[in-house]
């Protein structure tokens, strides 16, 4: 049998404006298992930015359960939230979200720095590992501005990994990449995946989508539908099939 590391039952969000109630989750039932890559797809306004919140602990739910890794998240205050967020969950933007005047190595260490039980040392040899498992251990040196967006966002990802997460939520991680870059980020997901890392993106390209094993479609604050990707693509055999630009081989 396999096991949820994120369940939801039930969840509603409703947000208030002024006299007005806007529903923006309509009774949202959803388990993701444990090792599981999903594609969290829908419209502007369908209620997958809400929903990608909730499971961030980044908002909590107006009624309804919320499970993460076996533990009800949904009653926990502000202080509770964030203790689990920075244990459990690792997040990669669309805007990678990097300190423009720090170094790669640096800008992973970021969430380390919250905890009192490692030392500096240590510190930096779990950045080095996470930026070595994005292929970025030769630029853990330079700063943000001397990196190409694609190596930034793969900064951000190493970021994502260095507290050991369980699931990684990305949020439209491909949305300021070129065609190539977008395929070699998903190439990390994908390798992510295969080590066991549960991880859940948000994305309005279906081309993205396909990169992951199931697509959970929102509409008008409900899901409408789960589709099972029968041909999934491959990243590394994406790659294979886009031609290097003379101006890539310099970057």
């Amino acid at each position: 049998m396999e096991q949820s590391i994120i369940s939801v039952k039930h969840i509603v969000k409703i947000y208030k404006m002024g006299d007005f109630e806007v529903h923006a989750l309509r009774s949202i039932t959803l388990d993701i298992n444990k090792g599981e890559f999903v594609a969290i797809m829908g419209a502007s306004g369908s209620g997958k930015s809400t929903f990608m919140n909730i499971v961030g602990c980044l908002d909590t739910p107006t009624s309804g359960e919320y499970f993460l890794d076996g533990i009800e998240v949904a009653k926990m205050d502000r202080d509770e939230l964030a203790r689990l967020r920075n244990k459990k969950l690792g997040f990669v933007f669309q805007s990678f979200n990097l300190l423009p005047r720090t170094t790669a190595l640096e800008n992973v260490e970021l969430p380390l720095l919250y905890s009192n039980s490692i030392s500096s040392s240590q510190r930096k040899e779990k950045a080095m590992e996470a930026l070595n498992a994005v292929n970025l251990a030769d630029r853990a040196h330079h700063y943000s501005s001397q990196l190409s967006g694609g190596q930034q966002q793969r900064v951000a990802i190493a970021r994502s990994l260095v507290n050991d997460p369980v699931v990684i939520l990305a949020d439209e991680p491909t949305g300021n990449l070129d065609t190539r870059t977008s395929v070699e980020v998903m190439e990390i997901f994908q390798k992510l995946n295969e080590r066991g890392i549960t991880v859940t993106l948000v994305t309005h390209e279906m081309d993205i989508a396909q990169y992951a094993e199931r697509n959970v479609v929102f509409k008008d604050g409900k899901i409408s539908r789960l589709v099972k990707v029968e041909a999934r693509k491959i990243a590394s055999e994406e790659l294979l099939k886009i031609p290097i630009l003379e101006e890539e081989l310099d970057s």
